[in-house]
């Protein structure tokens, strides 16, 4: 059977960094509170970066590790929340930018899931033979859209882009589990300003991210284990077996939560959300890239991809280095 199989990753950070004594000077928090809660040190923030500038920065180093050039990719998938322009899209500037001029290309939005999304979604294109090579890139500008005077919110975010290239192999992708819970998706939203038409009464001005904070972190730490635990019993799986649980870096405190609930080793949880804070939808790419440079990850290990966003959206992937 045909599989996918990541075989080159990058990323880009912006440059500017945003410490926590410097946001105690401008939102009522500190250090240590922000540590405590999150994990957090630092960010990053784009200045003069976009979300477009970021993912095909962190899309042409992906190239560069898998060897693939630009135009012998077929597809490009842009995860993400924060685009800078309904239209075009990133994935079409992304195009544009490093040259893969016989991609089809499309942004998905399923918040910070959004990576898994999009690389199932990359995988049953290839898998059923439509494509061979795909470009799978979560970018965030998030800073973008945070209410800075809301301490609740502004600690957490932070931007970057991470991006995987994939081709068919005959090992890779196992499996995914993905889900969503419409029904609940107001516990965290993001309404973009929006002018009104002819017949329109209300102009949304001012829309920052919104998050009920304490309903994230349960719903998070009660699903992402059960996908995980469901995840794995589908492919007959052992937590033991697993080398690697790549999460989304929400929260020190949420994954530290899962592997309690899983009883996996929390060693096996790497992190790096205390230098780049929550970049969403490129949070899990731009960990994967950390471990692949940092020469962490394996030839055959088995890897889990996890995250929940608002939507609301969960998934985890199982697969094969």
């Amino acid at each position: 059977m045909t599989k996918t199989r990541i075989i080159g990753t990058g990323s880009y950070l912006p440059l500017t960094i945003l410490s926590n004594e410097h946001l105690s000077t401008i939102v009522d928090t500190n250090d240590e509170w922000i540590m405590e809660r999150t994990g957090i040190k630092e960010r990053r923030i784009a200045t003069t970066e976009t979300t477009s500038s970021m993912a095909s920065a962190a899309a042409l180093l992906a190239l560069e590790d898998s060897k693939v050039l630009a135009e012998d990719i077929d597809l490009i998938i842009v995860a993400t929340f924060t685009p800078d322009s309904s239209m075009p899209s990133v994935s079409c500037k992304v195009q544009g930018s490093i040259g893969a001029v016989h991609a089809v290309c499309f942004d998905l939005n399923a918040a910070c899931s959004g990576f898994l999304f999009a690389l199932t979604t990359a995988h049953a294109y290839i898998s059923s033979g439509i494509y061979k090579n795909a470009l799978i890139i979560g970018a965030e500008a998030l800073s973008r859209a945070i209410d800075w005077t809301d301490r609740g919110t502004c600690v957490l975010f932070g931007d970057g882009a991470g991006a995987v290239v994939l081709s068919k192999d005959s090992v890779g992708f196992i499996g995914s589990l993905l889900g969503s819970d419409g029904g609940k998706g107001e516990v965290l939203t993001y309404s973009k300003q929006m002018t009104k038409n002819l017949f329109d009464k209300e102009i949304i001005e001012n829309s920052y991210i919104q998050m009920d904070g304490q309903e994230v972190f349960k719903f998070a730490v009660r699903k992402v284990p059960e996908n995980i635990s469901q995840l794995l019993e589908q492919h007959h799986t052992n937590i033991g077996q697993i080398d690697h649980f790549i999460l989304h870096q929400a929260n020190k405190r949420i994954i530290q939560s899962v592997a309690k609930r899983l009883n996996a080793d929390e060693n096996k949880f790497p992190i790096n959300l205390n230098y780049c804070g929550n970049t969403s939808a490129a949070s899990i790419p731009i960990l994967i890239d950390d471990l692949n440079r940092g020469g962490k990850l394996k030839k055959n290990d088995t890897l889990v991809l996890s995250g929940f966003g608002g939507g609301l959206t969960w998934g985890s992937c199982l697969l094969t280095w």
